[in-house]
């Protein structure tokens, strides 16, 4: 890979980086838990589906679809994955915590 490949990919994480902190999530009830939970499923659900459509058209040999796209848009999936992932561990303990309290 030169280094003006690295730039470009570099360029692309920085700019995926400032997105991710300028996002925010507002559902529609702020008291309503489970709807935020919901959304941020399906938003990591449609990242994934996203990442895995990129992938199949770079393998079928699209022309306007680069490896860095496909590689940063798999690594955006596997990151929102794994951040869902101990989201949902840290559920769970706090449920076995609070499910432990004496009465």
């Amino acid at each position: 890979m030169s280094n003006l490949d690295i730039d470009q990919v570099l360029a692309q994480m920085r700019i995926l980086r400032d997105q991710a902190r300028t996002t925010t999530l507002e559902p529609q009830n702020p008291t309503d838990f489970s709807a935020l939970l919901r959304q941020s499923i399906e938003s990591v659900n449609e990242t994934q589906q996203q990442a895995g459509k990129l992938a199949q058209a770079f393998e079928t040999g699209a022309a306007d679809v680069g490896l860095s796209d496909v590689m940063l848009s798999l690594q955006k999936a596997s990151v929102s994955f794994q951040a869902m992932t101990q989201v949902r561990n840290k559920l769970v303990e706090a449920y076995k915590d609070i499910m432990n309290m004496p009465m």
